[in-house]
């Protein structure tokens, strides 16, 4: 069977929405994405580790496209302004050494590169797999698509037959071969033999179980430069490559290489191995090897694009993803720098995106999974509205209002979580009584009331340099998320108080709401200490 030519810079394979009043297919491809960019509004994909994982693969080409991928000549930022003035350049630009830029240009330079069934390199994948693995104890489609049933994980979208396999399409499948990249499970999978060492376990990928966050403006075009990091003066184009422009394939018995500047830390951190066999129309992937990529310590770098929490030994690690958590719960991480040694590390990419535009939403995408096993739970993907600008990381009056809005969230959110317990477990008289029924109830009712209570004073603060002058009332915001924390509480325990046991039980876990209401400082500096003593 010859080889099917699937090229991903020309074939379609990228789901996109249009601009308003501008029109196109419903796919592209890599050529026609960056062309057409200003005409693209954003990214059309519903698996939110899949959408992630191609926003950085973007970045990279991006920064190679424009020359933005070394810090000289000139101010980096200058440059970047030229682009937005240009748009991205179409023609072929030559750069030292032998290397083009413009759309045209790299395209051209790289395109035996980007081919999806290369026999020799085919894109992010090691063509020695299939001699160098089972051939008889492939991963299989179904292992390739993570939101099918394989292993511990259940089926998302649909019922799934390992007895009778539905091929995934090539576009599925790249995307798919992107989300292992960055969000595939450690543990167990195809046995890969190298030379003496023969196994079949894998390190965790570099983004498993994290959450991204991206910033989003009006169009794809304004989007990817606005998701671009300057990077550091030594960094040079020669040294610091994507996968796809080294000459050798890595060696799985060495460490993975470090990182020398943002295009290699954005495609070139993977723990894992992929190899897709096409079926025979070629137009689907029949089979799929996966597997380890490095024998070797697995290494972690620093990502631009994740809130970093800090421990109390001060090391550092990222914020988790998490289905049952809104975003607004994140905001002053994302929006404010950071206070002191222990508050968390703003994602850098927050210090650029402004200089692209002053109007831009923040996207988070992620996918809650088990960080040290093979069970995946849920994909995270939320937005922002448009109201994050340049001017609140310079308005020193809305720094403390966000702040403290966003711990009065938490706050009462901890009080109602606090006293349902309770109230449920004086009602039935039984500690091995589980209120994760009561519990669940309540959050449903209480977190999506405080996440409109936020954004609706959010919006209402008044951005200038006086702290004085933000137009924010403390008490105010406080008796209105206490009132949220109320009405969920009541609502959900209403149903027991009809008998006195009930009364009881619900009058007195109330209390534990009211107090934060009537002093809430007190209430947010004793959750502040009983945090820092669990960490302890």
């Amino acid at each position: 069977m010859s080889t099917p030519a699937f090229n991903l810079i020309d074939q379609p394979w990228i789901p996109v929405a249009w601009v308003e009043g501008k029109s196109g297919p419903p796919e592209v491809g890599l050529r026609d994405m960056f062309l057409r960019a200003q005409e693209i509004r954003s990214l059309l994909i519903p698996e939110a580790p899949a959408h992630s994982a191609l926003l950085r693969v973007l970045y990279a080409l991006t920064a190679r496209i424009t020359g933005l991928d070394e810090a000289r000549p000139g101010s980096w930022g200058d440059r970047r302004e030229e682009v937005l003035e240009q748009g991205f350049f179409e023609r072929n630009m030559e750069l030292p050494n032998g290397r083009q830029a413009g759309v045209e240009g790299y395209f051209e330079q790289w395109s035996h590169r980007f081919n999806l069934f290369d026999r020799d390199r085919p894109w992010l994948q090691d063509p020695r797999l299939p001699d160098q693995c089972d051939s008889k104890n492939t991963a299989g489609a179904h292992k390739l698509i993570m939101s099918r049933a394989a292993g511990n994980n259940h089926s998302w979208f649909g019922h799934w037959s390992h007895h009778d396999p539905v091929p995934p399409s090539l576009a599925q499948a790249t995307l798919s071969l992107l989300t292992w990249h960055y969000w595939g499970a450690p543990g167990a999978l195809s046995t890969r033999t190298v030379g003496e060492v023969s196994h079949h376990y894998a390190k965790a990928a570099p983004l498993r179980a994290a959450l991204s966050y991206h910033p989003e403006c009006d169009n794809l075009f304004l989007t990817l430069l606005a998701g671009l990091t300057p990077p550091a003066d030594e960094v040079s184009r020669q040294t610091d490559l994507c996968p796809w422009e080294r000459d050798d394939l890595p060696d799985p018995l060495k460490p993975m290489p470090e990182p020398l500047g943002p295009c290699s830390q954005l495609t070139a951190c993977s723990q894992h191995s992929l190899y897709l066999v096409p079926d025979q129309d070629g137009e689907h992937v029949a089979d799929a090897y996966v597997t380890w990529a490095y024998d070797a310590e697995r290494i972690r770098p620093q990502d631009d694009y994740l809130i970093w929490d800090i421990d109390d030994d001060g090391n550092t690690f990222p914020r988790l993803a998490d289905s049952s958590r809104s975003l607004w719960r994140d905001i002053d991480a994302l929006l404010l720098k950071q206070l002191d040694d222990s508050s968390p590390i703003q994602p850098r990419v927050m210090d650029h995106a402004f200089d692209v535009s002053e109007y831009l939403r923040i996207r988070a995408l992620g996918f809650e999974q088990d960080a040290a096993q093979a069970a995946n739970r849920q994909y995270v993907d939320s937005t922002t509205p448009m109201v994050l600008t340049r001017v609140e990381q310079a308005a020193v009056s809305t720094d403390l209002p966000v702040r403290q809005l966003r711990e009065l969230g938490e706050l009462f959110g901890e009080r109602l979580n606090l006293a349902t317990k309770e109230a449920w477990l004086k009602y039935t008289d039984d500690k091995k009584n589980n209120p994760g029924t009561w519990q669940d109830a309540v959050a449903a009712r209480y977190w999506p009331a405080a996440e409109d209570e936020f954004w609706l004073r959010f919006r209402q603060l008044t951005r200038s340099d006086n702290t004085a002058e933000s137009n924010f009332d403390f008490q105010n915001a406080c008796r209105a998320f206490g009132q949220h924390a109320l009405e969920a509480y009541e609502t959900v325990t209403g149903s027991v108080t009809r008998t006195a046991r009930g009364a009881k039980a619900v009058a007195g876990a109330r209390a534990i709401i009211l107090a934060a209401v009537k002093d809430p400082l007190k209430a947010m500096e004793r959750a502040k200490k009983k945090k820092a003593a669990k960490k302890s």
